[in-house]
Order: C-alpha cells, then sequence, then structure tokens
C-alpha cells in the first residue's frame, strides 16, 4: 500500500511559522516597548559652589525623545541634599530654543507648565492643551534663583550641601529619558594682596598772564612766594599758583589753604578778607573793589582767591572769588585716584587777587603765611 504524498507550498509553510511563533510569544508573555533615551548635553552652573550658601542653578540638557504636551520634567536634588526652602515657581524659568515658557504653580489657568517642589524634587509638567512642549532633541534651559526674571523676577534660591561631589538627575517625558549630572562643593579661597599707597602733592609757581577761571595773573610766583609788589589803588594784582596730586586712593583727596593771619603789617595796618572784611567763605561771588569808606578801614582793601578746579563740591564760577581765611577753605578735590596731570583730577590753579584804595595805609611789610592741607581719602 501506498501513503498519498500532500504538497505544501512556501508561502502555507511562512503563515504557519509565523503563526506558530506568535502564540509561543504570547504564552510566556513575551511583549515590547519604547526604550528611554540618554539625555545629553547635561550640565547645571552653580552662581556659587561654596558650601551651606544659597546659589543659583542654570540646568541645561537635550532629551533625545522630547516632551509632549501634559509630560513631565523632573530634576532630583536629594543628592546631598540641596535645600529648597521656599524656592517657587516664581523663582524658575523654563525656556527652549522656542521662547520662554508661562508658568504657575499648577495647570489649572492657561499658563503653558507648572512648576513646583515637592521635597527635594522639582517637577515640571506641560499643561494638557496649553501648548507647552520640547521637541525631540530639543535643549532646555532650567533657570532656578534670582536670575530666572521672565515673568517675575526670583528672590529665593538653593542652598547648597556641604563640601563634596553630589549627583543631580534628570528625567524628561513619558520615554523616561534620563540624565546625570554632578556639582562639585568646595572650600572658598580666600586671595590677598597688598597695594602701597600713593600720594604725592606739588605746588609749582605760574608765570605773568596765565589764565585762571577767567582772570589773568599780572605777576609770577615760585613754589614758596606769592610776591604782589607794590600796590596801585584801584589796580587789583593777580598772582597764582599751580597744585598737582597723584595718589591712588580710593575716594581721592581734598586740599585746603588756610592764612596764619591777616594779611597785616607791624604797625598793624590790614589788608582785609573779601568782601570788605567779611570773610566771605562760599562761592558765587563777582569780584568788586573795595567800598573805600573812610570810617570803616575795613573797606580800603581785601584780598581773595579762586580756584579753576570744576570737581569742587561748589566749584567757582568764571572770575568769583572768596576770602582767603584763617578757616580752611577748599581749593582743590576729585573722589577717586589722581594721575598728578589731567585738569579737576591731578591739577588745579589757585589765583590770589588783592586790590586796595587810597585809604589803606602805608606800609612795606605786609604779609601773611598760606598753609595748603592736602588730604587723602581711603
Amino acid at each position: 500500500m501506498f501513503a498519498k504524498t500532500t504538497k505544501v507550498g512556501f508561502a502555507q509553510r511562512v503563515v504557519a511559522t509565523l503563526v506558530a511563533g506568535a502564540m509561543l510569544m504570547w504564552s510566556v508573555g513575551y511583549y515590547t516597548t519604547a526604550q528611554a533615551a540618554n539625555l545629553t548635553e547635561i550640565s547645571d552652573l552653580l552662581s556659587t559652589s561654596e558650601p551651606a550658601v544659597v546659589a543659583n542653578h542654570t540646568i541645561t540638557f537635550t532629551t533625545p525623545t522630547g516632551v509632549a504636551n501634559n509630560q513631565t520634567i523632573t530634576i532630583d536634588f536629594s543628592d546631598g541634599p540641596f535645600v529648597v526652602g521656599s524656592v517657587d515657581f516664581t523663582d524658575i524659568d523654563v525656556a527652549t530654543s522656542s521662547g520662554e515658557f508661562s508658568l504657575a504653580a499648577n495647570c489649572a489657568g492657561t499658563e503653558m507648565a507648572s512648576a513646583v517642589f515637592a521635597g527635594t524634587t522639582l517637577t515640571i509638567t506641560m499643561c494638557a492643551g496649553d501648548g507647552g512642549l520640547i521637541a525631540a532633541n530639543g535643549t532646555t534651559t532650567i533657570e532656578i534663583g534670582t536670575h530666572a526674571t521672565n515673568q517675575t523676577t526670583g528672590d529665593q534660591q538653593l542652598t547648597n550641601p556641604g563640601l563634596g561631589s553630589w549627583e543631580i538627575v534628570a528625567t524628561a517625558g513619558n520615554s523616561a529619558d534620563t540624565g546625570r549630572t554632578r556639582v562639585a562643593i568646595v572650600d572658598t579661597v580666600l586671595v590677598t594682596a597688598i597695594v602701597d599707597t600713593v600720594f604725592d602733592f606739588t605746588i609749582t609757581g605760574l608765570a605773568t598772564s596765565t589764565a585762571v577761571n577767567g582772570t589773568s595773573t599780572t605777576g609770577s610766583t615760585t613754589v614758596t612766594e606769592i610776591p604782589f609788589g607794590k600796590l596801585v589803588a584801584g589796580q587789583p594784582k593777580s598772582l597764582a599758583q599751580r597744585l598737582n596730586v597723584r595718589t591712588n586712593a580710593r575716594n581721592g583727596f581734598i586740599v585746603t589753604v588756610q592764612s596764619d593771619g591777616d594779611l597785616d603789617s607791624a604797625t598793624g595796618a590790614i589788608i582785609d578778607n573779601f568782601v570788605d572784611g567779611f570773610d566771605t567763605s562760599t562761592t558765587g561771588n563777582a569780584w568788586i573793589p573795595p567800598s573805600n569808606d573812610v570810617n570803616d578801614e575795613r573797606t580800603w582793601g581785601h584780598w581773595g582767591f579762586t580756584s579753576n578746579d570744576s570737581d569742587l563740591a561748589s566749584p567757582f564760577g568764571a572770575e568769583e572769588f572768596m576770602a582767603a581765611s584763617t578757616s580752611p577753605r577748599q581749593v582743590f578735590s576729585h573722589n577717586g585716584p589722581a594721575d598728578f596731570s589731567t585738569q579737576d583730577i591731578g591739577q588745579a590753579d589757585v589765583l590770589y587777587q588783592v586790590q586796595i584804595t587810597p585809604l589803606q595805609e602805608a606800609a612795606d611789610d605786609y604779609s601773611t603765611i598760606l598753609t595748603y592741607v592736602a588730604t587723602p581719602t581711603f
């Protein structure tokens, strides 16, 4: 007896194999799922790495899968741990290359995302239907701290843990793309240095016909002398000196001038202080001749000074004067380092002027001593 041969085609064998395979996988519970990817280029930039102090965090990463609407990003600060304190969504900014997300504490409103800390984990949720998402291979930047300024300016910061290397874990989207980065918390380094004090002050005589603050000198001076010479009634005489300062004082310097007494003679005669002996101590006074009252010897002659330093607290206007007095009067100042040459910073000119009337008493020894005092302010 012969058995009958049955022919099975190639296509039929393939179908049979697939069905058998499917049955086998079903019977042992075999299934497939999407695989999480690694976040790339993940980093956390701290504003300070000093232990136990508050710091801003700038977290940046790229997610291969992206974060769809209604999905989340989590940032875990439990290593250390970092202290969250009162940080909330107002201290957080989230941005991609497409722009900044609007944030709220939850998704009840129309904001694109919510941001909230639970313990030491920050969860950012792309609010359903509000347009927040991160495209595949998109780069995300999360700012936490006082540098977060998108909607409001942050006023709270995370507090660093103690010394060590601490891990921060970020997870993005339902595919759970995950990345880890580390920050090092280290002791601060004290840097010290010493810069020697510099303070140089000089006085230089000026020549005839030197213009100072709108008045031209009628004679010359030296470092130690202001020789008015013979005075003629009704003719003002003007002499000047140049002051130079070099200093590295942080807050600059002040130069004052004062006399040791009246411009007087051994006979007791006095050329009084400007104006008419009233010892004028403020700026804003145009020069006027002495008033020449025969009954008031203070009006027979007077002298005063002006400065071309416009950096003074109360600078002189053109051809304005005040009295040279036994009280210190500012003639030169600056509020920072000075270079010994720049006008109003390292250089100023002071002009002295005298004028008499025919009643001024005769004498050949009128004199006084002027003292400049230069004081740096460090």
